[in-house]
Formats: structure tokens, C-alpha cells, sequence
């Protein structure tokens, strides 16, 4: 007669196995003792070791958006390749985590004052750059300052436009002063602009060199093609688990995909919707379909006709039918946009705003209304923007001829987009990484004085409220605040948004991957060299 099972006792021993506190042979001899039959223990046990991290290897990382003039200042990180190099070759202060909690990088602790308008980090005193040069709070002064001033050109200049002062106390802390209170201020240092170079002797940084005191140093690299790299001894972190890593650029979403199953590559950052489900029937690669707080958005220049009629605007908004988009584009694997950044997946969701359904009779009405019957417009996009952005766009012209309007789908080059097309052409597809609160992402592209405006939208009470939500610390307040500047955003903002697409990416099944993997951006919050792992 067989023995019955132990599951107390099997639940501590796949613990320890996960743990590395129990030998394979003693793993075996009590999983048998606890009524596992021999070949059930061994592959209880290859299951369990396969959670723990182990170190060798080299990571070959296929991803979906490089250019050949990406560079490595931080003020211009835009494409996937630069943001995913910098989270594998640079460090921040804070991180967000696999459960989407606030974790310390570089910071050890911060610490604020009552009103929030002073904050205090303390840097770890074991990071050092790739040089060999000792990190301390002086780099990090030099690196937040690259962002600010009257000469600065960063994207993130917005997001520290409130701060007054930075300064080292002593060489491991560092206080940032601000003009009023800013209860998010540490998620900001998340942002992937705020990568921290090294300090030269005039308070600028050295980013040139691609120097860096994240896990991996850079060996070899060409934008737009590789970038190699190898694990940095001094990193002052966990993880860092592959001796080696390989980031290729596969712009081509046939060629992606062709090097995952064809083994050339151990992930990539992006796969086609469309071939979900044949993938997910192949036992050597694992699909990750993870909802977040990314969003494809279609920006409509307001400072430019037709979009600066506000009608019109919302006559394209409502000539589009978001459910048939999801279930035809995403194939489900979206949240249904309502015209406003704000997502479900981050704090203060106003859940309770009525949900704009797609409406061809109404569009046609406001059409006529602003003058602008038998409208004509020309939407750019490309395919390394989404999995499926041309057909997405070809989708929706179709639906919004129900309204009388003609849209012109111009199918962009792939290199260049976000530096030639976006922020330039009048309205454009989009695709925004997670932001972690909604003041980041409405600081980063609704401000009124934002260089990612991308919608060029400029709204007195808006900016207004956003300056209020900043220093507000009670929560209720707070959460009505976000709400009424939704509502602004819905139905006098420039910005179309279909769905806030989960990120959907894959690997082999050889890689080992923690139990909860960020939402911030794809591939673990775009930190896949440094907390995954071979399992064999």
C-alpha cells in the first residue's frame, strides 16, 4: 500500500530547497520519507532549485526599440534600448519592486520633512562606479542637476521643476530642497532619466563614457545594434546573477520573435499579439502577460488645426471603438482607456467617471458643430511602437469613417520615430512605459511647460490642481484632486488613449524569473539582467 503524503512537511522541504538549505540527496531521502514516490521527489525538487537563483551564463536580450542615435545622457533616454541599458549599466536612487512597492537602489533610507518640501537620502556606502571611482553624494548632486536650469534640454527637467536646492551633507547624504511639498518625490528618482553618472570637477556629470555603478559594465556596444556587457564585481546590490549580457536590437517583430523560438535569444521585450497562443503551446518559451499602468496614447497637437478646436478632438475620441480594438489588437490583453493618463493599476483611480463609448453619430454632430464636416487627418505610426500599432490604426480609420472622418494611416520608418515623428507630426500612435503615480505621468506630459506636452495641451486649471495634488498629504483631498484633473483631461485634452496595454513579453524556459515581476516597464521593470537567472 502506498503512504500517504505529508503536506506540512513537503511545503518546509520545497522551502528550504528554495532557500538552499537542504542537499539534493537529503531533499530526496525526506520527500520520500513524507510519501512522494522517487520520481515525484525529483521533480518536486528540479522545480525548487529551479526557483533559486544561480549564477553563470550569458543573457541574450532581443528588444523592440533601438535607434542608431541613442546616446548616453540621461536627459535624452527615450528608446526601450536606452532605458533598458541604463537599468542594467547605471543605478538610481529608488527602484520600484516586483510588487510595485518603493525599494531603496543607491538610497539606503530617505526620510522627509513635515510638509514635504525637504527630502533627505542617505547613499550606501559600497557602490562604486565601473572606473573603479568610489560613488558618493556629490555624483548624485551632479546627476539631479543635469536635469535642472535654465540651459538644461532633459526630458525630466519638468519633474524637478518644484526643487530649489540640492547638496551633499558629508559625503553619503545627500537633501533636496523643494518649493513646497511633494509627498511622491522619491518615486520620482525611479523616473529612467535620473540614472546617476559621475560628477566632474565643474558639477557637471560624465555621461559621455557610459561610465556607470549599475550591476553590469559596458564592454562593447553600437546604438541601434548591441550593446555587451559583464557583471560589475562592485555592484552594491542583489542579483546580477549572469556572468555575461548580450542586449540586441530587434526592431523586426518577425525577427524577434523567429530568434526567441530558434533559441538566438533567451527573451525579448515584446512579442506579437496575434501569435500569443501558438506560442504559449511551445514548452521551451513562457509568456508573461502582465497588466500595467503602460498606455498607448494618441497625442493631437492643440496648438495646431484642426486639434485646436476642441470638438474636433473629441469627435476623433468618439470615433473609436475601444472594445473591438482590444479584443482585435491587444486580443485582451488591455485595459480600456478613458482619455485620461491616470490607469487603474496606480493609486487615487477615479473609478467612477462615466466611460467614453464609441459614438460615430455623436462625432459626426460635434464635426458639425466646429465646421469641420468631411474631416481629413493623417495619423503616424510604426511597427516597433506595439505589437499590431499599423494594424491598430488601420482598424480605427475604418471605424471612424462611420463618422465622416478620413483618416490617412502613414506608416513611419522604425528607426528615428520618437526623435523625428513624436512630438513633431500632429498626431502620432504612442506607446508610454508605466509611470508609478498619476503626479508623474501628468507632470511628465500634461504640464503645461513639459517637454513631453506631447499633445502641446495648455490648461490654466489643470496645472493649477496638479501644483495643489503635489503637497496635498491627505489622501481623500488628494484622490479628488486627481479626479477632477482626469475629467480636464478627458474632455478638453488633446490626448486619445485606446488602452493601457499589459506588457506582454517571453522567455525560455531555461530562465528563471522571480514570483512577482514589476509593472513598470517590461522585462521586470526593465531589470531582467539583474534578477533573473539559468536554471540550468
Amino acid at each position: 500500500m502506498k503512504k500517504p503524503s505529508d503536506p506540512q512537511l513537503l511545503d518546509r522541504l520545497s522551502e528550504a530547497a528554495r532557500q538552499g538549505r537542504i542537499s539534493r540527496r537529503s531533499f530526496l531521502h525526506y520527500a520520500s520519507a513524507a510519501g512522494l514516490t522517487m520520481t515525484g521527489a525529483t521533480g518536486l525538487w528540479t522545480k525548487q532549485a529551479a526557483a533559486q537563483p544561480q549564477r553563470g551564463g550569458t543573457f541574450r536580450w532581443g528588444l523592440h526599440d533601438g535607434n542608431t542615435a541613442d546616446t548616453h545622457d540621461p536627459g535624452t533616454y527615450l528608446s526601450r534600448q536606452q532605458i533598458y541599458v541604463a537599468h542594467t549599466h547605471r543605478s538610481y536612487l529608488t527602484m520600484i519592486n516586483g510588487d510595485g512597492s518603493l525599494g531603496p537602489d543607491l538610497a539606503t533610507s530617505w526620510s522627509a520633512s513635515a510638509d514635504a518640501s525637504e527630502w533627505t537620502f542617505e547613499i550606501t556606502p559600497d557602490a562604486s562606479f565601473h572606473s573603479g571611482k568610489k560613488l558618493t553624494a556629490n555624483d548624485v548632486v551632479a546627476s539631479l542637476n543635469h536635469h535642472r536650469g535654465d540651459g538644461s534640454t532633459s526630458a525630466a527637467k519638468a519633474l524637478l521643476s518644484d526643487v530649489t536646492d540640492i547638496k551633499a551633507d558629508g559625503d553619503y547624504t545627500v537633501v533636496v530642497s523643494l518649493t513646497g511639498g511633494n509627498a511622491d518625490f522619491p518615486w520620482l528618482m525611479t523616473d529612467y532619466h535620473m540614472a546617476i553618472c559621475p560628477a566632474n570637477a565643474d558639477g557637471t556629470i560624465d555621461w559621455q563614457s557610459g561610465d556607470g555603478s549599475g550591476p553590469y559594465k559596458i564592454d562593447s556596444q553600437e546604438w541601434g545594434v548591441r550593446c555587451n556587457l559583464s557583471r560589475h564585481d562592485g555592484w552594491h546590490g542583489e542579483g546580477a546573477y549572469f556572468d555575461k549580457v548580450e542586449i540586441l536590437v530587434l526592431n523586426d517583430p518577425n525577427a524577434r520573435q523567429t530568434a526567441l523560438v530558434t533559441g538566438d535569444v533567451d527573451s525579448v521585450s515584446l512579442i506579437e499579439l496575434k501569435t500569443m497562443g501558438l506560442l504559449q503551446r511551445n514548452p521551451n518559451i513562457v509568456i508573461q502577460n502582465i497588466p500595467s499602468a503602460g498606455a498607448i496614447t494618441m497625442p493631437m497637437h492643440c496648438n495646431k488645426a484642426p486639434f485646436d478646436n476642441v470638438d474636433v478632438r473629441n469627435a476623433l475620441k468618439l470615433a473609436m471603438d475601444r472594445d473591438e480594438i482590444i479584443e482585435k489588437i491587444a486580443f485582451g490583453a488591455a485595459t480600456k482607456g478613458n482619455d485620461f493618463h491616470h490607469s487603474p493599476a496606480q493609486p487615487y483611480w477615479p473609478d467612477d467617471i462615466p466611460q467614453r463609448e464609441y459614438d460615430p453619430d455623436q462625432a459626426r454632430s460635434l464635426l458639425k458643430k466646429a465646421g469641420a464636416e468631411g474631416l481629413t487627418v493623417s495619423l503616424s505610426t510604426a511597427d516597433s511602437v506595439y505589437a499590431g500599432a499599423v494594424d491598430m490604426c488601420v482598424l480605427y480609420k475604418e471605424q471612424a469613417a462611420k463618422a465622416g472622418i478620413n483618416i490617412n494611416v502613414v506608416r513611419e520608418p522604425n528607426d528615428g520615430y520618437y526623435s523625428d515623428v513624436w512630438l513633431k507630426k500632429p498626431f502620432t500612435l504612442v506607446s508610454w512605459g508605466a509611470r508609478p503615480t498619476p503626479d508623474v505621468m501628468y507632470t511628465l506630459a500634461y504640464k503645461a511647460d513639459a517637454a513631453w506636452n506631447e499633445s502641446f495641451w495648455q490648461n490654466e486649471r489643470f496645472n493649477e490642481v496638479l501644483l495643489q495634488a503635489k503637497a496635498e498629504l491627505n489622501d481623500t483631498l488628494r484622490a479628488e484632486m486627481y479626479r477632477e484633473m482626469a475629467m480636464l483631461a478627458r474632455d478638453d485634452g488633446g490626448t486619445l488613449i485606446p488602452f493601457f496595454n499589459n506588457f506582454v513579453y517571453a522567455h525560455s524556459a531555461k530562465v528563471g524569473v522571480p514570483d512577482q515581476l514589476a509593472a513598470s516597464w517590461e522585462c521586470d521593470g526593465a531589470r531582467a539582467a539583474s534578477r533573473w537567472w539559468f536554471t540550468s
